[in-house]
C-alpha cells in the first residue's frame, strides 16, 4: 500500500515541563505534525529509537541527563534534526549544544511562528540517511541507546573510554579511521600525538571482543594509518 501524500512529520519533544510539552504539542499538531513526548533524557533516547522521529525538540535542563549529554548520545547513531529549546542564553551553552550536533538553538520564551520556521529550516538542511540504534558484526552487538555491548548474547563490561572508542569505530564501520581522528574524537585535540593510547585500548577491546585477540577478525589494524572495524566478522 502506498503511503498517503500528506503523511505527518513525526516530532519528538524531550522536556520535563508539562506546560511546555502541552504548548508544543498543540502548536505542532495544528501544523500537521504527529507528536510524541518524553519527560527526561533517558526516556527521550528510548522514544527516539522506537519512534524514529523526523525532528526532535530538546530541552537542556532535564532531571536525569543534561540535554547536551542526550544530544551526544543521540548523535552516536542518529542524524535526526535537533532543535534545542532552552532558558539558557549564555554563548557557551549555545556553542556546546551546536558542537555536539544540534541543528539550531532557540531560547525560551519563543514565538511559535519563529519555532515553526526554525523546524522547517532544520528539516530542509538535513539529508536523510539510514540509521540504526543497534550495530551488529559477527557475535558482537552494540546497543547505542542503552550503551550496552554484547558478545554472543552476553554483556561485555567496557570502561567509558573503551565504549567511546568502539562506538566511534562502529559509526564508521568498514572505513579506516586514522590515529589522529580517533585520538581527537575520544581523548581530545591535545592527545592527537599519543598513539600509545590507541594501542593500549585497542588491545583491551580485542581481549574482550575477539575470539583470538592475536588474530583479530573484527578490529583490524591498518599499518601506519589507523584502525578499521569490520562490518561483518
Amino acid at each position: 500500500m502506498n503511503e498517503p501524500a500528506d503523511k505527518p512529520t513525526v516530532a519528538l519533544i524531550i522536556d520535563d515541563e508539562v506546560q511546555i510539552r502541552r504548548l508544543l504539542r498543540l502548536t505542532l499538531e495544528a501544523h500537521g505534525y504527529r507528536v510524541f513526548e518524553a519527560e527526561n533524557g533517558q526516556a527521550g533516547l528510548l522514544e527516539a529509537a522506537a519512534r524514529r522521529p523526523e525532528v526532535v525538540l530538546l530541552d537542556l535542563g532535564l532531571p536525569d541527563l543534561d540535554g547536551v549529554t542526550v544530544l551526544k548520545r543521540l548523535r552516536e547513531w542518529s542524524r535526526v534534526p535537533v532543535v534545542v529549546l532552552s532558558v539558557r542564553d549564555r554563548e557557551e551553552d549555545k556553542i556546546a549544544a551546536l558542537d555536539q550536533g544540534a541543528d539550531d538553538y532557540v531560547t525560551k520564551p519563543f514565538s511559535t511562528g519563529e519555532l515553526l520556521a526554525r523546524l522547517r529550516v532544520a528539516q530542509r538542511h538535513t539529508q536523510p540517511v539510514p540509521e540504526a540504534a543497534v550495530f551488529r558484526a559477527g557475535e558482537v552487538e552494540i546497543d547505542f541507546v542503552r550503551r550496552v555491548v554484547l558478545r554472543a548474547g552476553k554483556e561485555v563490561k567496557l570502561t567509558a573510554t573503551e565504549y567511546s572508542l568502539l562506538a566511534l569505530l562502529a559509526r564508521h564501520a568498514g572505513r579506516v579511521m586514522t590515529h589522529r581522528q580517533l585520538l581527537k574524537e575520544v581523548w581530545g585535540p591535545n592527545a592527537v600525538e599519543q598513539t600509545h593510547y590507541l594501542r593500549v585500548y585497542v588491545a583491551h577491546l580485542r581481549e574482550k571482543l575477539e575470539g583470538d585477540p592475536n588474530q583479530p577478525q573484527l578490529l583490524i589494524t591498518e599499518a601506519g594509518v589507523g584502525y578499521r572495524l569490520m562490518e561483518t566478522a
